[in-house]
């Protein structure tokens, strides 16, 4: 089916008290296991494809946003793509005409005024363009100067009046907020801040977003969702079932050459996930 928009994925979500999740593709067998996870599952789905992505191959940004349209227009379910973690105007600028609806802007690292004021002529182009822009606030400088804490160290909190100061000075669709996960986590070990989560809900009025999805157990997300979470960011939980599925077969197989074989099951192996992980998702909101 024809690609649908992040923007009208998460504010269905978000009206009806669920969440939508939202996987970072690296790779061909991203896009395909992330669809036939979906499919599986038979909920909706984005295809998220981080700046980092796109520097991994070469800067070039068309070659894995053509193949993740393509592939999403044989989907039997929704499927939206973003562009995630975006730091250059430059590459924000290339969104548009590449198939994406959305894209989060990161500017989380630069003190609070700058993060503002950079987040706000992201907006404006971006909205000019037809795009849904998602940012992040993590937790910002003291009064004595001191820079940002990056939004996903440990310890970083988002500050409800902060983000509600934010959210209305830079205008953006949904806001990522830190409340005790982190990027690239290999063991779901996080434990998320339920209360500060549900001050965050009632002080916002933009769908809020949770990164770092990985290392969040099976009922911290629940709640998570409950509380108020309408977008589910994964990445790392994809490349830890795609490596181990990749490293089982080459040491039963020292001799293998053909990469079909190990990457047929890391696939499989990455459908897998995204098929649970969507699962539980919907167990949240039932």
């Amino acid at each position: 089916m024809p690609l649908t928009t992040t923007g009208d994925l998460v504010t269905r979500a978000a009206a009806a008290g669920s969440a939508v999740a939202s996987f970072n593709v690296i790779t061909l067998e991203h896009v395909e296991a992330v669809i036939a996870g979906a499919e599986s599952a038979h909920a909706p789905v984005v295809l998220q494809v981080s700046e980092n992505a796109v520097k991994f191959r070469g800067g070039q940004l068309l070659p894995l946003a053509r193949a993740a349209v393509a592939a999403a227009e044989h989907a039997a379910v929704p499927v939206a793509l973003h562009l995630d973690h975006v730091r250059s105007d430059a590459l924000l600028r290339r969104a548009a005409d590449a198939g994406f609806s959305s894209v989060m802007y990161d500017a989380a690292r630069l003190p609070y005024a700058q993060n503002l004021a950079a987040t706000r002529a992201a907006v404006d182009w971006a909205h000019a363009h037809g795009l849904w822009i998602e940012a992040e606030l993590g937790q910002i400088g003291g009064k004595n100067g001191s820079p940002p804490l990056d939004a996903h160290a440990p310890g970083a909190r988002t500050d409800p009046e902060e983000a509600r100061a934010f959210v209305a000075d830079a205008g953006v669709d949904a806001l990522a907020v830190a409340i005790g996960s982190s990027h690239a986590m290999t063991t779901r070990t996080a434990a998320l801040d339920h209360a500060l989560l549900t001050r965050l809900s009632a002080a916002l009025d933009v769908p809020l977003v949770l990164h770092g999805s990985s290392g969040v157990p099976d009922g911290e997300l629940t709640a998570a969702v409950a509380g108020g979470i309408a977008k589910v960011n994964i990445g790392t939980a994809l490349n830890i079932a795609l490596t181990g599925a990749i490293r089982e077969f080459l040491a039963e197989r020292p001799e293998a050459v053909d990469p079909r074989g190990y990457l047929t099951l890391a696939r499989e192996a990455m459908t897998r996930a995204v098929a649970r992980t969507l699962r539980i998702l919907g167990a949240a909101s039932a």
